[in-house]
């Protein structure tokens, strides 16, 4: 893939990868001091699912648009967007603001990622294609060691909202570097691609996210007037997400439906817990920013080894194997989180776990990655691509939602993070912690009862 027909393409979409990472992870460890000054902790788990809420009518749009036009226009589009919703957040005065950048930078990558994948497709042929996918895992591991490190220095020293205002700027070496490359490799469409837009999944997707957006409202106001926005959500996402992805994925029928459902169970679950890791972190242990960022850092390490093992053309063939495996060690990282609320064990358990949950992830992510792009044809590339990425973001917006409602029911949103130390009576709410984890974890468990499905029947 760093062959001399594949270099300047590989170094670009990498470094995509790379602007991705890096703002995951030096978000996350600001944004429990970004809620705190904005008088926002309440609308804490928004700042995530919000994200991922209009994420998943980006994917569906850039899925048609990737099939229709090729991949550079939804690219740059959602590179253009990711920036804008950076600014929005970093110039924001309350809480709502924010999250609306959150909102708009969910648009940016809600096209970006679908658009990298039909890159993938398009440009390398079978046999790189999982050495690709690890290239984009292993882009995760600088991030995840210098993100956390930077982010909280600069929340600590400058602000939260340098971190947000500092990372557009590596828009500049991504589109420099990637964007005629492209044009080159994988700009036009393919043969048998639709030549207009499918505006009839386009409004599937708007009511996706308009009911997942009425589900997290009904979740956050725990009123019994509540139930309204809820069943009028529910009315509106199920029939949606029915429609949207591919026949049989909720009930797990075998190959590409089972590759999309787990891609969800996989992303919902890890994704979900580790929002919650660094407020857990600054409220009950008394860490830092930088310090409860820094807990996860191990796990980008062991994300990129993981999908360097799952790359080896030796294990081909043991793909299911992988993402059971990756589901197991997922779910016993997630699960040994809560321990660390017990101010007897030390919080670097926290790290270890994380650790080994980063290598599980490895393992299924890349895989699943893989076997989707296997089993779809070129002409359908951006369709499932779109699905996968569905998925992968229903769960999280569903998942964040759920454990940001049991959260604020339990008196976590009443929790007052510090950048410097609090006592446990300042913050005596260990159970709103412990119900964000277990569940997670345990749901975890069953994507690795599932995780052989991954492969059709025939195989």
């Amino acid at each position: 893939m760093l062959g001399r027909e594949y270099r300047a393409l590989t170094l670009g979409i990498v470094s995509v990868v790379l602007m991705i990472a890096f703002e995951a992870t030096a978000v996350g460890t600001a944004m429990p001091i970004a809620a705190r000054d904005l008088d926002g902790l309440g609308l804490y788990a928004y700042a995530f699912s919000g994200f991922f809420t209009t994420s998943l009518l980006a994917m569906v749009v850039s899925g048609q648009w990737c099939d229709r036009g090729g991949p550079l226009p939804p690219l740059a589009a959602g590179i253009g967007g990711f920036a804008a919703g950076l600014v929005i957040s970093g110039t924001a005065q309350s809480m709502g603001v924010f999250v609306l950048g959150r909102a708009v930078q969910g648009l940016g990558g809600g096209l970006v990622i679908v658009a990298l994948y039909v890159v993938v497709g398009r440009a390398y042929p079978e046999r790189l294609r999982p050495a690709v996918m690890a290239a984009f895992s292993a882009s995760w591991v600088v991030p995840s060691i210098v993100g956390p490190l930077v982010s909280g220095t600069v929340t600590e020293q400058l602000g939260w909202r340098w971190v947000f205002l500092a990372i557009p700027v590596l828009v500049v070496l991504p589109l420099m570097v990637m964007l005629p490359a492209l044009r080159r490799a994988a700009h036009t469409p393919e043969e048998g691609a639709p030549q207009r837009m499918d505006g009839r999944r386009i409004w599937l997707a708007v009511a996706l996210a308009a009911g997942a957006v009425l589900l997290q409202y009904a979740g956050q106001d725990l009123r019994p007037l509540s139930v309204l926005p809820a069943v009028l959500g529910a009315a509106l996402l199920v029939p949606a997400a029915l429609r949207l992805l591919p026949a049989g994925t909720f009930r797990a029928v075998r190959g590409l439906p089972s590759v999309v459902l787990m891609r969800g169970i996989a992303a919902g679950t890890f994704l979900a817990a580790e929002s919650f890791v660094p407020l857990m972190l600054v409220t009950q242990r008394g860490l830092s920013a930088t310090m409860a960022g820094l807990s996860l850092a191990g796990g980008g390490l062991t994300w990129a080894l993981g999908s360097y093992i799952q790359a080896r053309p030796r294990l081909e063939e043991a793909r299911g194997r992988m993402v059971r495996l990756g589901m197991v060690l997922s779910a016993v990282a997630i699960a040994a989180v809560p321990l660390a609320l017990d101010h007897a064990v030390p919080p670097g358990i926290v790290a270890a776990a994380w650790c080994v949950g980063g290598l599980g992830m490895g393992l299924v992510i890349s895989s699943l990655s893989v076997l989707l792009l296997k089993v779809s044809p070129p002409s359908d590339a951006g369709a499932n691509s779109a699905a996968l990425q569905v998925s992968d973001s229903l769960s999280n917006v569903l998942l964040v939602a759920a454990a940001g409602t049991v959260f604020t029911a339990l008196g976590g949103g009443s929790i007052a993070p510090s950048a410097t130390a609090v006592t446990a009576a300042s913050a005596a709410h260990p159970a709103a912690f412990t119900a964000v984890f277990l569940p997670a974890a345990a749901i975890a468990l069953v994507g690795a009862a599932l995780a052989p499905r991954v492969h059709p029947r025939s195989s």
